[in-house]
């Protein structure tokens, strides 16, 4: 149900690789709501998803880009604000990968040079991201960009070993970032601290679906899917959260408040 809560706005949309990712369900969403947007992946990451159709179904140009390389956001932004007519009101990153976890590199022996890349593409890609749009002078005032984090970059979780450490700096960058922009330009800046959630990327953790399981009963409400995600971005790209910047915003059901569920003690006195 469209209330056009993004009509007249211009955005990008980073990460949507296929129908189960929370880029892709953001793009739906925000079209719904009457938004205008270009598409974006890495060339290699669109060769392995289904984007072409997404751009059909929302009307959108797909314009391929590097988020680690400079000269591809520039581009990206420039042929983004001459096919959208105008600068843009939001943007969403959706960039995360770890050779680490991929290949089943423990914490503690971790791969430094896999290190190294998962913090270019997952976290410095945000900064850069930033950056560009800044110095291109490419967002409108009270524009919104969120990136999408977990929790824990704030806590221990061993399955998540580098990217862990990656999303603690990918929320810092929103924090200094945000305070930079917002001062300069009144554009706002958020990290979305999500649920586990059955996408491709989250797919390819060990101990995933375990853990998705134990999450969905320690959150009283069970865990936030990606359309409900979707539906939190889409409020905070909107005017009505304009003074809400500089936040990683834990969108997962109550997990994060609840120290242990009535479920998890009655599952462990069996």
């Amino acid at each position: 149900m469209s209330n056009n809560l993004l009509k007249g706005k211009r955005g990008i949309i980073t990460g949507a690789l296929d129908e189960n990712s929370i880029a892709w369900k953001v793009a739906l969403k925000a079209h719904e709501q009457g938004a205008t947007f270009v598409l974006t992946n890495a060339p290699i990451a669109m060769r392995m998803g289904e984007i072409n159709k997404l751009a059909e179904k929302t009307n959108s140009k797909i314009i391929p880009a590097d988020a680690t390389v400079v000269a591809d956001i520039e581009k990206l932004y420039t042929e983004s604000m001459e096919h959208l007519g105008g600068k843009i009101d939001f943007v969403l990153h959706s960039i995360g990968m770890s050779v680490n976890i991929r290949k089943n590199v423990p914490y503690t022996e971790l791969n430094y040079d896999y290190f190294n890349k998962g913090i270019d593409v997952s976290a410095l890609s945000f900064h850069k991201i930033l950056a560009v749009a800044h110095k291109m002078d490419a967002l409108n005032e009270w524009g919104s960009v969120v990136a999408l984090s977990y929790i824990a970059a704030q806590r221990a979780y061993p399955f998540y070993t580098d990217m862990a450490d990656i999303k603690a700096m990918l929320e810092s960058i929103a924090r200094t970032f945000g305070y930079h922009y917002g001062k300069q330009k009144k554009v706002r800046i958020n990290t979305v601290s999500q649920s586990p959630t059955r996408t491709t990327a989250g797919g390819g953790i060990k101990g995933f679906n375990e853990f998705f399981e134990f999450a969905d009963h320690q959150s009283p409400l069970g865990n936030a899917s990606a359309e409900d995600c979707a539906n939190y971005c889409i409020t905070l790209f909107s005017d009505l959260t304009r003074m809400v910047t500089m936040q990683n915003l834990l969108h997962d059901g109550g997990y994060s408040s609840t120290g242990v569920s009535q479920e998890q003690l009655d599952a462990m006195a069996k």
